[in-house]
């Protein structure tokens, strides 16, 4: 595995390095054109991690994750939110809290109905069908603070993982005293990997989920507290996952 600064993809190779890499990585700025909006409306929706309502799915007894969680399905140019449905994951991809129907509290009307926020869901689902193909996209939007409440917080407490699905991105939203939180990207069937540390707000790593492998490592505070939010969205093809 080799450590270094992130690398960042430029927007015009990013169905090339999906398909050749397995994952990209975006800067703040990229991410904002990619959605057709300004880096101060993706803004406007950081009020909304303030009202993450806390995990109590755990099985490490934690206190350290809040999260909301929605569902869309992107099809033929249009993206609607489904009526709320439980996350699932079998326990191939999820061997600590696989297999359980876990229905977290939705993500906030306003939050879903904010254009920035529909812009940004419908184009990373072109990005993914820029790189395999035009088709719906089954999409779970997942807001997550992980916080040091318990001294240590753990962004994957699974470990290294696939998610089960055809694409996951992972931005950024805000780092505030912390140190760790460190990215990993593992190829599934190889010895090789990249590590780096996302720092700027709406940095994007969108990783081809049948080809790569991702982890986070733990958070730990600089001072009395501390957290570290992003937002998780997955892109599946057929249906979502336990249908």
């Amino acid at each position: 595995m080799t450590s270094h600064a992130p690398i960042h993809t430029s927007p015009d190779r990013l169905a090339e390095a999906l398909r050749g890499d397995g994952y990209a990585l975006l800067r703040p700025a990229d991410v904002a054109a990619l959605a057709g909006c300004r880096l101060d409306e993706l803004d406007a929706l950081l009020p909304s991690w303030d009202t993450l309502a806390l995990d109590g799915y755990l099985k490490d007894g934690g206190r350290y994750r809040r999260r909301r969680h929605s569902c869309f399905v992107q099809r033929d140019g249009e993206l609607v939110q489904t009526p709320h449905r439980a996350h699932w994951q079998p326990l191939e991809y999820n061997a600590l809290h696989g297999g359980m129907r876990r229905l977290f509290e939705p993500v906030l009307p306003e939050t879903a109905a904010n254009p920035a926020w529909r812009k940004l869901l419908a184009a990373v689902g072109d990005a993914c069908s820029a790189a395999r193909g035009a088709r719906p996209w089954y999409v779970e939007a997942h807001q997550f603070r992980i916080d040091t409440t318990d001294g240590i917080g753990r962004p994957t407490p699974e470990g290294a993982h696939r998610d089960g699905v055809d694409f996951v991105a992972v931005l950024l939203i805000s780092r505030h005293g912390i140190k760790g939180g460190e990215t990993r990207v593992f190829e599934a069937d190889g010895p090789n990997g990249k590590r780096f540390t996302m720092t700027e707000p709406w940095t994007m790593l969108l990783l081809d989920d049948a080809t790569v492998i991702h982890e986070s490592t733990p958070i730990q505070p600089l001072g009395e507290h501390g957290h570290r939010d992003t937002l998780v969205l997955t892109y599946r093809a057929g249906d979502f996952q336990g249908g």
